[in-house]
């Protein structure tokens, strides 16, 4: 388990935190990665970054009053591999019924 404190970057905290994860974690090892909350939407957007990255989000909690923290575990490149694949196809099957539904409205 590795703990890495990502404060400084205040916002701009994702490609580090990516980087880290792949260079800093070997598969099956679990990071905490601290960073600060200055507009809480960073909360659900790195849920959805790590989701994005195929690996496991374990935790995600307040750490204090502006601090946070998410606990990510490092998966294996095949399983990474095909969360990423099934998420951008269900990505893709939620906007086609968008724009079909889109295309419905219109013709009505």
């Amino acid at each position: 388990m590795k703990r890495y404190d990502l404060r400084h970057l205040k916002d701009d905290f994702y490609d580090r935190m990516a980087e880290l994860i792949d260079q800093g974690l070997k598969v099956g090892e679990v990071g905490i990665f601290l960073f600060e909350v200055g507009d809480f939407s960073h909360i659900q957007k790195s849920a959805d970054f790590v989701r994005g990255l195929g690996h496991d989000l374990m935790n995600s909690l307040k750490f204090n009053e502006v601090d946070w923290t998410i606990v990510i575990k490092k998966v294996d490149d095949e399983t990474k591999k095909e969360r990423i694949e099934k998420l951008e196809a269900t990505r893709a099957a939620v906007q086609k019924a968008e724009e079909e539904k889109a295309a419905e409205e219109k013709a009505e």
